[in-house]
């Protein structure tokens, strides 16, 4: 499974760096030591705490991460498979977004909860790309 550093969370989560440090040293989300000794979270449990995050609002004075062209990085939340078709849920500091493709393209992409991707909007159309 994949892993994220204090800093890489943060981005995906839509805040400072420091606003990650404190929920992490208050226990808000879990973190382990790398060999380096950095700080870093487990995807799944990133992706957990994003979706609790996006619920309750981030700390007053964060600014959320904003990116151009309609690109929205964030961390996978949710995959759910069809016999055909898929829904994956990406959860993009605080924006929450939900795109259906088929079961082969989920595949192909290799997506799980807990990878990082990156939705991007394009009319009323989500594509999905892997990291």
């Amino acid at each position: 499974m994949q892993s994220y550093t204090i800093g890489q969370a943060a981005r995906l989560l839509g805040v400072s760096p420091d606003t990650a440090r404190r929920w992490a040293d208050a226990g808000r989300v879990a973190t382990h030591r790398d060999e380096a000794g950095r700080r870093l979270i487990e995807g799944r449990d990133l992706a957990a705490f994003s979706v609790e995050v996006a619920q309750s609002g981030a700390d007053e004075g964060d600014e959320p991460y904003t990116s151009v062209r309609n690109a929205f990085p964030g961390i996978v939340t949710a995959v759910t498979l069809g016999d055909v078709a898929a829904q994956v849920e990406i959860q993009a500091g605080p924006h929450r977004l939900v795109s259906l493709l088929t079961r082969e393209a989920v595949e192909e992409l290799g997506l799980e909860v807990g990878m990082r991707a990156t939705a991007r909007v394009k009319a009323t159309n989500v594509h999905v790309d892997r990291g």
